[in-house]
């Protein structure tokens, strides 16, 4: 049976701000044109914060895309701790139901970012209000709401221009899990160069999708090697995947270029200069080998892989926090897509991600694991308030 989440005003408990917050549209307009951003969840979780005494610094670098860095500032002495999640989401069309009604069945919350990842904002911001609820602690306990994770993590790195601390956590969903890797990915554009003709005059043109053709078949040749090659031991090994490929004006002319859009997934030890020097390799010979082969190279977003330290402090705190919560340790692990944690490690601030169970993400049907929402909500209530008075 399903049953619509009744709207309570007291928000104090994890599922009843779960709900507020997946009612609120914030799908990333860098994704779908139009989409309304993350205005009116920001001023929402920024009040919601306020209220309970936390100092609340609004970001906004691009109008209309703003993130929001809450702070309870401790007593001095104490470590600090920044728990980082994202209040954009993707689309709502092609969604079952309403994307912003949230439902309960069975134990599971559904809406669009229930999953992905709401849940996580709702879990962080309850577990330092409760941790804080008694008084400060020693160190500073900093909330970073953030914007455009799911297109650039142009709010993680406006954060970090302004905001750092000892130590974070990403509250990713991770099913209960301590997450301690993730893949990174660098874009690339391959335009090969033919020669425009007429289609009936062959010794004039130069079939420029016909010598793509070649390329892609180097790039499968390159990711069976990258399978065969060294393995990260919670990651693997990097990938490599044709994504888009444009090219022709009409049946009756050879085409001039063909454009493909590639992505190589990465793993510690690998970068985008890495991968530049490993596609220049393919290109050029081709271009040695496979007659008229003409071709140039650009690169387009990259994001570094990451990798925590198992036995920093905060690992070592939120692992002993979830054995408890949890009755056994909890399984480490690594995860095949990017989060903010690489921005974070990157800063020099030691993270690592864990949020709730569900399913969903992207897909016409979202949900989480109501109990495990209560759960990671616990779990980052014993961490911070063990991490901070320290």
């Amino acid at each position: 049976m399903l049953w619509k989440v009744r709207m309570l005003p007291d928000t104090s408990d994890p599922a009843a701000l779960l709900a507020r917050l997946i009612a609120i549209d914030s799908v990333n307009p860098e994704l779908v044109p139009g989409g309304v951003g993350e205005t009116v969840i920001a001023d929402f979780c920024g009040e919601w914060l306020a209220t309970r005494g936390f100092e609340v610094h609004r970001l906004e670098k691009r109008a209309g895309r703003p993130s929001l860095v809450a702070i309870a500032r401790g007593t001095g002495g104490g470590r600090s701790l920044m728990l980082n999640g994202h209040l954009d989401t993707v689309g709502l069309a092609g969604y079952e139901g309403d994307p912003l009604e949230p439902r309960i069945r069975d134990g599971k919350m559904f809406g669009r970012g229930a999953f992905d990842m709401k849940s996580g904002i709702a879990a962080m911001m309850i577990a330092a209000a409760r941790a804080t609820a008694q008084g400060r602690l020693r160190g500073d306990v900093v909330l970073a709401c953030v914007a455009d994770e799911e297109h650039g993590s142009l709010g993680t790195e406006e954060v970090l221009d302004s905001f750092s601390a000892d130590a974070a956590i990403v509250t990713e969903p991770s099913h209960l899990e301590v997450t301690l890797a993730h893949k990174g990915f660098a874009w690339f554009e391959v335009e090969i160069e033919g020669r425009a003709a007429h289609g009936s005059r062959p010794e004039l043109g130069v079939d420029a999708i016909v010598k793509a053709g070649h390329f892609l078949v180097a790039l499968e040749e390159l990711g069976q090697r990258l399978a065969q090659g060294p393995a990260h031991p919670l990651l693997g090994t990097g990938t490599v995947h044709a994504s888009v490929i444009q090219g022709g004006e009409e049946p009756s002319t050879y085409p001039a270029r063909c454009r493909v859009t590639l992505e190589r997934r990465t793993v510690p030890g690998e970068n985008a200069d890495t991968v530049e020097r490993e596609l220049t390799a393919v290109l050029d010979h081709l271009a040695a080998v496979v007659p008229d082969f003409r071709y140039r190279l650009s690169r387009g977003l990259c994001r570094r892989p990451f990798e925590a330290d198992p036995q920093a402090a905060i690992v070592c705190t939120l692992t002993r926090h979830a054995t408890r919560a949890l009755g056994h340790p909890p399984v480490v692990r690594a995860e095949s897509f990017w989060t903010d944690c690489a921005l974070l490690d990157r800063a020099g601030i030691p993270c690592l991600l864990f949020g709730v169970d569900g399913g969903g993400a992207h897909a016409a049907t979202e949900w989480v694991d109501i109990a495990s929402l209560h759960r990671v909500a616990e779990i980052l209530t014993g961490t911070i308030a063990d991490f901070c008075s320290c």
